[in-house]
């Protein structure tokens, strides 16, 4: 089993900078995508960003430009540096991954971007 847990979320003005990171544990033998989504109040969880175990990316269009997402896999770990914020950054960030056998997620940090 894989646990996944965030760090980092808080509450910033817009146009401020943010760093969630993720760290892996657990019974790991290897990650392979690695991925932030969010959920904003009343609204469908969405995916954020993506990066591979190659390192190859991909970005939401209402991010793309302003979010990067990262990882170091020697440390199972996922980061996404968010800068410009907005307020309708405002949600609970999560973090996925998958290996061989399934998906996991972790239990969220809330981003919040005061305008």
């Amino acid at each position: 089993q894989v646990q996944l847990v965030e760090s980092g979320g808080g509450l910033v003005q817009a146009g401020g900078s943010l760093r969630v990171s993720c760290a892996a544990s657990g019974s790991i033998v290897r990650i392979f995508g690695m991925r932030w989504y969010r959920q904003a109040p009343g609204k469908q969880r969405e995916l954020v960003a993506t990066v591979t175990s190659g390192g190859s990316t991909n970005y939401a269009g209402s991010v793309k430009g302003r979010f990067t997402i990262s990882r170091d896999n020697a440390k199972n770990s996922v980061y996404l540096q968010m800068n410009s914020l907005k307020p309708e950054d405002t949600a609970v960030y999560y973090c996925n991954a998958n290996d061989d056998f399934q998906i996991y997620w972790g239990q969220g940090t809330q981003v919040t971007v005061s305008s």
